[in-house]
């Protein structure tokens, strides 16, 4: 089984330097014109099965990649976006003014994170954890699409690359529509690429 895992294309509120978390905000052109740029980049691989988170920029990221493709899709929460709480939708300067030291450790010093009212990072990679662990377990997929957030992807390679929590920001960065692609074969996972933007230049 190959998985082909890419975050959402550009935002909205990713333009505005808005936080979104389980909030939504829509596609920019450039988010479709990214997605649609992935789409033909992949347009040789048959698809036999979709797994989306179910937040609207996703769903509409996945379309823009299969365009006329109609492989089985399916929407899993385990895939969402980490939750942040009060500070959806807020600007990230504002972020940082009003909460300074819970936004430096959040990007910076992820082990001394503690939220407010969101999830906490044990939390939500234990979520990645599960929803990932279900998704390899049926091994008559060849070729899986994952449609998904910028968290999400880190929390993936945190998992399978056993990585501190120290280190769950550690480049490469995850720009919108990148693209990394695992091999799963008798349980073991092989990293074949990493978060990769190839297809936008």
């Amino acid at each position: 089984m190959k998985i082909y895992i890419t975050r959402h294309g550009e935002t909205e509120w990713n333009a505005e330097g808005k936080m979104q978390g389980w909030l939504d905000s829509k596609l920019t052109k450039k988010g479709i014109e990214n997605a649609k740029k992935l789409g033909e980049s992949l347009k040789h691989i048959d698809f036999d099965f979709v797994c989306c988170s179910p937040l609207g920029r996703a769903i509409e990221t996945a379309s823009h990649i299969l365009s006329e493709k109609k492989p089985l899709m399916v929407y899993n929460s385990s895939f969402k976006e980490m939750g942040f709480g009060t500070w959806e939708g807020m600007y990230h300067d504002d972020i940082k003014e009003k909460y300074t030291t819970e936004q430096y450790n959040f990007w910076n010093k992820p082990q001394l994170y503690q939220p407010l009212d969101g999830e906490t990072y044990q939390a939500f990679i234990d979520r990645v954890k599960n929803g990932f662990e279900g998704l390899i377990k049926d091994d008559t997929k060849k070729n899986v699409l994952l449609v998904t957030h910028a968290a999400v992807i880190k929390a993936i390679f945190t998992v399978i690359e056993n990585r501190s929590l120290e280190n769950f920001w550690a480049p490469p960065f995850t720009y919108d529509t990148c693209l990394s692609i695992l091999e799963v074969e008798n349980g073991e996972i092989r990293v074949l690429m990493e978060p990769d933007i190839s297809h936008l230049e």
